[in-house]
């Protein structure tokens, strides 16, 4: 052991950890600030890494340091509570029973800007109302704190979908200006050719296979050579340069307007590897920053950002009861909206299938199919509520309202299912039936870790998709404690819409405020297979899904009789649906009814007025 640890044995020490997508720093330090270690390891963008590759970044830096007092850990892309969640998790299995913050690298930058900014010079200065992060580097954003404690980002989208004002971006701008400025002049310009050189290329078509296979990386090292050519006087660099600083104000004063009033004081940061080596070009962006908002104060940043995760451990250390910060990697975290007075029948082990691995197969399928059949009784008990779901549903159509379903695992692959469903068989607009998913599009086909405990992610959700108060949501949940679910359907209540519980959990507890429009709450009893909901409790959700929208598309005029009118023929099969269809409603012939329906592009109910008033004229 080193014998500087061994002195530090019997003091704490503070493990902060700063992660982006080109590398990642981590820094030990004792009770006295000193640095007793600074490691570097590879890029650390929790989107783009593996739990398994988490952790064994966390093992690579644990390997070379003594056990921490704390962790403060801020890695790039960690925005939702299921990817800090992700982190604690890893961290716990390299750092078992230390506390852990773990937050996003920008939070980890804002607090080492604030922690090392220089106190006011003037006298009687107003603290500020906002502090505001300005990064300029591969990527770009801003990202602020309120004295009230609003957070706010802008920018960070990625290079795909933006990231203006970033080392990227001029990067990128510099190729596509210099093959403009050829193909208007015919003159490969100065800065051309500064690039050329510069990726030893020679000549102006082998661009185009460059750029085909380059990097983010790749691209935003060019940015070097505009703020050269800029330097040097050259005016497509300058031009590229001044639109970058355009949007860089744009998006600092974007921020500090909207987490501080005209007036009020506001202190900026400038970080990134564009805004602390080329000191002139962040000079200028100060001058526009003060312009915009003149009671303000700019610094740069005065240390490395990973200082703020080391702040962060400490704070961490120092508070009472700070093991409440540990990570249990078993057991499922509590729902934080309602509980259950006893175990949810979802997860109880069912006494006829405990033989279940030596049954035969005769056997095995008689019993599956008798626990299929304790479904329709448990939800014939359950008519009214779901009665009274219909009516909700009804009432939001009939106002111009939507229908949502959100739910995580199987229960949100059936509301996908059931939604994706609606357009071809009622011909409905595609936003009139949605699902709503924890984990997104991914968790369609495999599962999101952590995705279904997020209650912010679930309330983010309702408002991008933008619900109000003509809207319904139905969330479903097996158990009935899912926290994406309840985290979609308060945010729902907040914004006016209607909501419906579906759960397979009669034992819930829902405080009065969080509950629900209407609660449909079948007992099932345990899944033949323990905890697998996608057995009785799937089947269940499917049948109910199915109930409230073909009732509702009755309700509508969608169907007459029992005849899917308003179907939308997509293949040969419901080509010839379409026309029997025709054909029952009218009473024509099959190659009448299906000519009728190609006239009047396969919309059904068109064919068979056609029909009818050609028969009426007829009859006159």
């Amino acid at each position: 052991m080193n014998t500087t640890w061994r002195r530090q044995a019997t003091k704490k020490t503070f493990l902060g950890m700063d992660g982006g997508g080109t590398r990642s720093v981590a820094l030990l330090v004792g009770e006295d600030g000193r640095v007793l270690r600074r490691i570097e390891a590879g890029p650390a963008n929790v989107k783009l890494l593996t739990d398994a590759q988490l952790v064994s970044l966390f093992r690579s830096i644990a390997g070379a340091l003594p056990k921490p007092s704390a962790l403060g850990i801020g890695l790039a892309g960690a925005w939702a509570a299921a990817d800090s969640r992700r982190i604690r998790l890893a961290a716990a299995k390299v750092w078992p029973r230390v506390p852990c913050h773990a937050t996003n690298d920008l939070e980890t930058a804002l607090l080492a800007a604030t922690e090392s900014a220089p106190p006011a010079r003037r006298k009687n200065s107003r603290p500020p109302a906002a502090q505001v992060l300005v990064v300029s580097g591969t990527g770009s954003c801003a990202f602020g704190k309120s004295r009230r404690g609003d957070v706010l980002k802008i920018g960070g989208w990625g290079h795909v979908l933006g990231d203006n004002g970033s080392a990227y971006q001029i990067g990128m701008r510099a190729l596509r200006t210099v093959v403009e400025s050829y193909d208007a002049n015919d003159r490969w310009p100065k800065l051309g050719a500064q690039l050329l050189r510069a990726l030893l290329l020679n000549e102006p078509g082998e661009l185009i296979g460059w750029a085909q296979s380059a990097t983010k990386t790749d691209v935003a090292s060019l940015a070097v050579e505009v703020f050269t050519a800029a330097e040097k006087g050259d005016a497509l660099a300058k031009g590229i340069l001044d639109t970058t600083l355009s949007a860089l104000t744009g998006k600092a004063l974007t921020c500090a307007n909207r987490l501080a009033r005209r007036g009020e004081p506001v202190q900026f940061f400038l970080a990134g590897s564009v805004l602390l080596k080329q000191p002139r070009f962040a000079h200028q962006l100060a001058a526009r920053i003060r312009q915009g908002r003149p009671d303000s104060r700019v610094h740069t940043l005065g240390c490395e950002s990973v200082w703020g995760a080391v702040e962060l451990a400490r704070r961490l250390a120092a508070r009472s009861g700070a093991t409440v910060a540990f990570v249990q990697t078993t057991g499922a975290p509590a729902a934080p909206l309602v509980y259950s007075t006893q175990m949810s029948p979802t997860e109880q082990r069912n006494p006829r299938s405990m033989q279940l691995d030596r049954l035969t197969p005769a056997t095995a399928i008689k019993l599956m199919l008798d626990e299929d059949a304790r479904i329709r009784p448990a939800l014939l008990a359950e008519r009214r509520n779901i009665e009274r779901a219909l009516r909700l549903v009804v009432k939001s159509f009939q106002r111009g309202g939507r229908l949502f379903y959100a739910g995580a695992g199987t229960s949100g692959r059936l509301g996908v299912l059931d939604a994706a469903e609606c357009p071809v068989t009622f011909r409905t607009p595609p936003e009139m039936v949605q699902a709503i998913i924890a984990g997104g599009q991914t968790a369609l086909w495999k599962p999101v870790e952590g995705a279904e405990d997020d209650l912010q992610a679930g309330a983010n959700a309702v408002y991008f998709r933008g619900l109000g108060a003509r809207d319904i949501l139905i969330g479903i949940a097996a158990s009935g404690t899912t926290p994406f679910v309840w985290g979609a359907l308060r945010a729902a209540q907040a914004r006016g819409a209607r909501t419906v519980l579906l759960a397979f959990n009669p034992f819930l507890k829902i405080p009065r405020a969080a509950r629900p429009d209407v609660c449909i709450t079948p007992n099932l009893g345990a899944e033949i297979l323990t905890g697998s909901t996608r057995l009785k409790a799937g089947t269940a959700t499917k049948l109910v899904l199915n109930t409230l929208t073909t009732l509702a598309m009755v309700r509508l005029g969608k169907i007459s009789s029992n005849l899917m009118v308003d179907v939308i023929p997509t293949n040969v099969k419901l080509r010839d649906r379409a026309t029997r269809i025709v054909c029952e409603l009218t009473g024509v012939d099959y190659a009448a009814a299906r000519a009728a329906l190609e006239t009047h592009g396969w919309v059904i109910k068109k064919a068979a007025a056609s029909l009818a008033r050609k028969s009426c004229a007829r009859r006159v």
